[in-house]
């Protein structure tokens, strides 16, 4: 069995210039992550935040990323799961299995950004923007407690 590697989490309002290996990086302001590539190799990981790429939960004490973080534009092809704090390693996908991920997401996107014709739009980048500044500002409440960061 394969054993779970932690992934400690800093809230920034910046993205620092070097990367700290084991951190995953996360700027509310901006909705998007990073974090140094889980394998080792060093390169730099972008993830967006929104309900059409990643999501994050925040328990109080550690975060989880859904769904998995799929390198597969860079040479190490890892991929992984970042659930409570903790990578748990997920299996190789072929180039098929990633061309049909790629795919579903795409008209998923699409379906979901059609104007008017969805139930639940999303709302505008100022409105997700006012919602993730409060969720900063009431994290930054417990920063003296060593609960974040």
């Amino acid at each position: 069995m394969i054993r779970a590697e932690p992934m400690k989490h800093k809230f920034v309002d910046a993205f620092p210039e070097r990367l700290e290996s084991g951190v995953l990086y996360v700027a509310l302001d901006f909705a998007t992550m990073s974090h140094l590539c889980a394998c080792g190799c060093g390169t730099e990981v972008v993830t967006p935040l929104s309900p059409l790429d990643w999501r994050l939960t925040f328990d109080g004490v550690t975060i989880t990323i859904n769904p998995s973080i799929g390198n597969w534009s860079l040479p190490c092809r890892s991929h992984y799961v970042i659930k409570q704090g903790l990578i748990h390693w997920a299996g190789d996908w072929s180039d098929e299995q990633i061309a049909e991920g790629r795919r579903r997401d795409l008209l998923a996107k699409r379906q979901k950004q059609a104007p008017s014709s969805s139930p639940n739009p999303i709302p505008a980048p100022a409105t997700r923007r006012g919602i993730l500044r409060r969720l900063r500002n009431w994290l930054k409440k417990f920063s003296a407690y060593s609960i974040v960061g």
